[in-house]
């Protein structure tokens, strides 16, 4: 039987780009779901995607991972769909309200660390968080406890006796821990939500593999790197295209599955692409405290949807 894959926010940017190229390594041999938001813009991913692989076998799954009630939906329907789920791209993220300080980017460029800003965009962006319908934080919800609430719901398909199955967070180099915090996970009282969330992934995918490797799931970190998105664009000044293209070489770092490595995409001042794992500055304490705060959370909004389902009407 194919593989069966998932990606979240598989419409545009680094999902869209990753299910090209699955297709691309093996067009027949697997099933793809690509799980978004905007369904609009997932079958434009969709016909494009068709478009290139006209053989292959594309889905489409609306899946917010904003809303609790959307993405326990969504796990319904893939347990209706598929009796399995060989991989589980974890992609779709937001950063808020992203501001650009073009002062501070100038003064960057001629300052120690201009590598740093170049490849996390600190000190030059500025952040202001949201609050989702469920009372959570946007960052939070979307980009971590989203995803986590779809693992959960997805664990009977994921964890299979004889089979194994594979989780793949895309985090960010600008996961740094100083962003995060055990006492404020959702990072109500911070100004780098963004950051915080990228960490916790980090952290998240370490527990993870302690507590489901003997059932056959396994997690993984990567880091695209710098990629000229939608998201990209959109935070950086209003540059033509072309000028971005030529820093883009300032932007690179030199940078067996290790659960406490980052796979990093990179490439080189030549143009030449490559991965490389790094270490990741996360423990095992830390990374299992984040994981018994999340399932507290779980239990509390899980409570709370059951009362407002008790409440409502038939």
């Amino acid at each position: 039987m194919n593989k069966v894959i998932l990606v979240t926010g598989a419409n545009s940017g680094i999902g869209l780009a990753l299910c090209e190229r699955l297709l691309s390594v093996d067009t027949e041999g697997l099933q793809l779901c690509l799980a978004c938001r905007n369904m609009r813009r997932a079958e434009a991913a969709h016909s494009a995607l068709l478009t290139s692989h006209p053989k292959a076998q594309v889905a489409l799954l609306q899946v917010d991972t904003s809303s609790i009630s959307s993405v326990i939906s969504a796990a319904q329907e893939v347990k209706k769909r598929y009796d399995r789920l060989d991989y589980l791209y974890l992609n779709a993220g937001i950063m808020p309200n992203p501001r650009f300080d073009v002062n501070a980017f100038f003064k960057g460029l001629f300052s120690r660390n201009v590598i740093t800003m170049f490849a996390t965009g600190e000190g030059i962006l500025t952040q202001q968080d949201g609050v989702t319908p469920d009372g959570l934080q946007e960052v939070f919800m979307t980009n971590l406890f989203g995803h986590f609430l779809f693992v959960r719901e997805l664990e009977p398909m994921l964890c299979r006796a004889g089979r194994t199955s594979q989780l793949v967070w895309t985090s960010s180099s600008n996961a740094h821990r100083s962003a995060f915090s055990l006492e404020d996970i959702q990072h109500k009282k911070g100004t780098q939500p963004y950051s915080s969330s990228k960490y916790a992934s980090d952290l998240l995918s370490l527990t993870l593999n302690t507590h489901y490797n003997k059932q056959g799931l396994y997690s993984s970190v990567i880091c695209p790197g710098f990629v000229m998105t939608n998201l990209t664009y959109n935070i950086l000044p209003s540059f033509p295209a072309f000028l971005w293209t030529l820093f883009t070489p300032i932007f690179w770092l030199p940078e067996s599955l290790d659960p406490y490595a980052k796979y990093h995409s990179l490439t080189s001042g030549l143009g030449n692409n490559y991965t490389q794992p790094r270490k990741m500055d996360i423990d095992l304490e830390t990374s299992e405290s984040l994981y018994e705060k999340l399932l507290q959370l779980e239990r509390e909004v899980r409570k709370k949807l059951k009362d407002e389902q008790k409440e409502s009407p038939p």
